[in-house]
């Protein structure tokens, strides 16, 4: 995977401003904490009636969706992208249980990026959180005295050079 650009990054605070929208955000927080719709059929019956729930509804799904085809297709590095959030995966597991009605009745490919992005991010958090545990399990292992010993090694000529020279060094003598 090629690394991340200064371009990625701009793109990344870019995508962090439209989330701080105050439409959007109003939108993606009705969509996490007061959507409770389970099938797509309930979804075409309650909220899709041109109000603030259909709007809050169809900003927060294709806001996803456009992230997720970016992301997928690497116009914005997926790494970056995956370090710094999870709501996508907040936000996907409240899509999972009506999907499948939506997609049925849509097209078969309706949300399928937002879908794929997540199921990378998913994999990606699992390397990532299995090389953060070997590295603490370690680090909890070596004896703690010896990374302590191996930089007092590294840095004693140093250290040992500048204190012959210093004004405590030479009152102590």
């Amino acid at each position: 995977m090629r690394k991340p650009t200064p371009a990625d990054a701009e793109l990344l605070m870019h995508l962090y401003e439209i989330r701080r929208d105050a439409e959007l955000r109003r939108a993606r927080q009705w969509f996490l904490t007061e959507f409770k719709a389970a099938t797509w059929s309930e979804i075409k019956t309650g909220y899709l009636k041109f109000s603030d729930e259909d709007r809050w509804f169809r900003m927060t799904t294709s806001y996803w969706e456009m992230v997720g085809s970016m992301v997928n297709r690497e116009v914005l590095h997926p790494e970056l992208f995956f370090d710094h959030t999870g709501e996508d995966i907040v936000s996907w597991e409240r899509c999972k249980p009506w999907v499948a009605g939506a997609r049925a009745d849509i097209r078969p490919s309706y949300l399928i990026q937002f879908e794929r992005m997540v199921a990378a991010h998913q994999e990606y958090r699992k390397k990532v959180n299995a090389a953060v545990l070997a590295e603490a399990r370690g680090a909890a292992s070596a004896p703690s005295a010896k990374p302590l010993a191996a930089m007092a090694a590294r840095s004693a000529p140093a250290a040992a050079k500048g204190a012959a020279s210093s004004p405590a060094s030479r009152r102590r003598r």
